[in-house]
């Protein structure tokens, strides 16, 4: 069956909305139930995949499956205590649900006496309370998730319950009811910024690459999620694929490109998987292909592999991948939406941003405009990890601190320790002490503070982390993940790393010390693109408020420790 108007639809939306009102409709009366399981990579890793079979298996030897459904979904946020059951329209979430005896509880006391199973309700690490419903748990409370708000409610295997939540009514609305124009109209209102971590505002970019003259241009998702500890963009491809390929739909319409390409990792085979499925399925309803709702516009999507090189996430170098060449990046101009893929202008936005665009144009830019801060406007989703109770994907309205996110939704510091420190941004970013924890996180305020966005990594240290050799770890993965292609990116990062070795070995003079301070800032001057420009930031960062624990590495006569803080001869660093 194609669909081949906002009408049908509509009528399909209707059709298909029992298979989720459970979901959404809990005061209902009803004595069906469905139980939701996450099936992200997270909870798949700690045998969800078996949960689900056993449930299945025991709702059946139970005589219920017609009236039990059992729903995989995306992942629901709360990586740290997968596998994740919810039971709907109950509204019960049970936490750490293991293969065998857990399952049987739940079916023979949940499902069928009406009794909750106390053990696997989540316990608040602070108050020792367990907590009945998922928006009684601290870790949801503060949280608005709009790019996640599909993960853990619908089957990312059926489009039809992609559909039933409204899923593909932007496409139509697009594309029968508002011009090219008009559609970059409202994204630029909507005042979204790139989620992949340079915050270019993303209306723009599509004006831009929609102004340039040629008749093949082409829009690609970034995909390729290399940071340390980071897991969003994996997370809304496996959990909500649709919302992704329909958003590079209604991208390829106002920017007047046919063709769209995913260019993910070859690591993320679930998200890979279920992109297939969904692609296959878009195709199969019309939704991608020819005279998409019924009009005269055609578009599809095709995946590109990457092999998993940092300096593929750059857009210059990630579009040269595409192409099978090396992955390099190049100078600019001219920007990729005058001459990119194939010298075709081409708009690159991440998975994250993506994910924004159908909720902008079914709410309207002024409800996402209202989210956030005056520059930074929406949501950000951050994979909060490290040091932190409760380690999972957090989405907040920009403009939230740090201390909320790590204390509140976070649970606070394991074991009761101290926080010392939270590095934002990945190996592209800088560490935020304690004084700064109450700073709003958006674009801005972050880069005022000596870190920045990124993607939305977020790793918090104790009191028992030495940053020094914080600071080597990162030095140590950009330099593996360099292209090569400058200097200052290929040599300058070899070099740090080589000082920071030096210095953790107890080698180190403080004329070592300047040379890591002048060597920092030349290779954050002088490199050709984004990655190696921000590598030094950790080392920055890290000597600006820990330069105790450098200095307790150095042994010179010269400069004995507890002299307090040494000043460069050519005053280069960080001593204002």
């Amino acid at each position: 069956m194609l669909i081949k108007s906002l009408e049908e639809l509509s009528q399909i939306k209707q059709q298909y909305t029992h298979k989720i009102s459970l979901r959404l409709q809990r005061d209902t009366p009803t004595t069906e139930k469905h139980i939701l399981v996450c099936a992200g990579t997270g909870c798949h890793a700690n045998e969800s995949d078996l949960v689900i079979k056993r449930l299945e298996a025991t709702i059946k030897t139970r005589n219920l499956s017609d009236k039990v459904k059992v729903i995989r979904t995306g992942c629901f946020g709360f990586c740290e205590q997968g596998p994740i059951v919810k039971i709907e329209p109950d509204n019960v979430f049970y936490v750490r649900v293991g293969p065998r005896k857990d399952v049987k509880d739940i079916v023979d006391e949940h499902i069928i006496k009406g009794e909750r199973v106390e053990r696997l309700l989540y316990e608040d690490p602070q108050t020792k309370e367990r907590a009945h419903t998922q928006e009684e748990m601290a870790f949801y409370k503060k949280q608005q998730r709009v790019a996640l708000r599909n993960c853990g409610l619908i089957n990312p295997e059926d489009i039809y319950e992609y559909i039933a939540v409204g899923g593909y009514e932007a496409l139509g609305k697009a594309l029968t009811q508002m011009s090219r124009a008009e559609v970059i109209e409202v994204v630029k209102k909507s005042g979204l910024r790139g989620r992949g971590g340079g915050g270019f505002p993303t209306g723009l970019k599509w004006e831009i690459t929609s102004k340039q003259e040629d008749e093949e241009k082409f829009i690609i998702c970034n995909a390729d999620e290399g940071d340390p500890g980071a897991f969003m963009d994996r997370s809304i491809l496996e959990g909500d694929p649709h919302s992704v390929i329909e958003a590079m739909a209604i991208g390829g319409y106002a920017i007047g490109a046919t063709k769209g390409i995913v260019y993910i990792r070859a690591e993320y085979p679930l998200a890979i998987s279920r992109l297939n499925t969904a692609l296959a399925q878009a195709r199969e309803l019309g939704l991608l292909g020819e005279g998409i709702f019924g009009t005269d516009f055609s578009f599809d999507v095709r995946l590109k592999y990457g092999a998993g090189a940092f300096v593929c996430g750059e857009e210059t170098a990630l579009i040269k991948s595409c192409e099978g060449k090396r992955g390099e990046p190049n100078y600019k101009p001219p920007y990729p939406a005058e001459q990119g893929y194939w010298g075709k202008p081409t708009c690159v936005n991440n998975v994250e941003t993506f994910a924004n665009i159908p909720m902008i144009m079914t709410k309207g830019a002024e409800w996402f405009a209202s989210l956030g801060t005056e520059k930074s406007k929406g949501t950000k989703v951050f994979a909060l990890a490290g040091k932190v109770n409760n380690v999972g994907l957090v989405e907040v309205p920009m403009g939230t601190t740090l201390r909320e996110i790590i204390f509140d939704i976070g649970g606070g510091i394991r074991e009761g320790k101290k926080f010392k420190a939270v590095q934002t941004g990945g190996p592209s970013g800088g560490v935020i002490t304690k004084k700064d924890l109450d700073t709003p996180i958006d674009y801005d305020h972050l880069l005022e503070i000596g870190s920045m966005m990124g993607s939305g990594g977020m790793i918090v240290m104790d009191e028992d982390d030495n940053m020094v050799n914080i600071a080597k770890f990162y030095l140590e993965f950009t330099m593996d993940e360099a292209c090569g292609r400058c200097a200052p990116g290929r040599i300058g990062t070899k070099r740090l790393y080589e000082l920071l070795h030096k210095i953790t070995s107890g080698q180190a003079t403080m004329a070592d010390m300047d040379a890591l301070k002048q060597l920092a800032y030349m290779v954050k001057d002088s490199s050709l693109c984004g990655l190696c420009q921000t590598a030094p930031n950790p080392v920055i960062s890290t000597m600006k408020h820990f330069w105790d624990e450098y200095m307790a590495f150095v042994k010179d006569v010269d400069h004995p420790q507890g002299e307090g803080r040494y000043v460069p001869k050519n005053k280069i660093g960080l001593e204002s």
